[in-house]
């Protein structure tokens, strides 16, 4: 029975060091995301997402062909997956005045997928009610102009 005792009370302990807390400074925020489905052709959707995020007087920082490296490194039949990253500095700018915590959310990031016979784009929006008024005033003028991009790319 002591033995019992011990290991749980030694089980509870454990556990209460595993719990996470996060310093009063840290905002957690929940991050939702706008996506559309399309059956365009892949290479089509990566071309038209370079398109409107050059219309939205952004430029691309980044692109990353997940899908088409790891083909190349032998798995011949896996699917397409790509990640764009674009920016812009005005933008990142006044985001970053607004508060430097907003760094969490740049660059604007797409992502581009093949699942079920369909090609899927989906990009990140800025929270818009949070607890910094500013920044959700921002976001309710930014986030529209991400879903513009994903809904040109997607329009078939």
């Amino acid at each position: 029975m002591f033995i019992r005792v011990v290991i749980f009370a030694s089980l509870v302990l454990i556990a209460s060091c595993a719990i996470q807390t996060h310093p009063p400074h840290v905002h957690s925020q929940r991050v939702d995301y706008y996506q559309l489905e399309t059956h365009k052709p892949y290479d089509e959707v990566l071309a038209e997402l370079e398109i409107a995020i050059a219309e939205h007087n952004f430029r691309i920082t980044g692109h990353s062909r997940v899908g088409k490296v790891i083909r190349d490194r032998g798995a011949k039949d896996f699917p397409e997956y790509d990640t764009i990253q674009f920016c812009n500095l005005t933008l990142a700018r006044t985001m970053l005045e607004i508060t430097p915590h907003a760094v969490g959310f740049m660059p604007c990031n797409v992502v581009v997928y093949q699942f079920a016979g369909k090609t899927i784009i989906k990009t990140h929006l800025l929270p818009e009610d949070g607890d910094n008024p500013e920044l959700n005033e921002f976001a309710v003028k930014m986030n529209p102009q991400l879903k513009q991009i994903v809904d040109f790319a997607a329009e078939e």
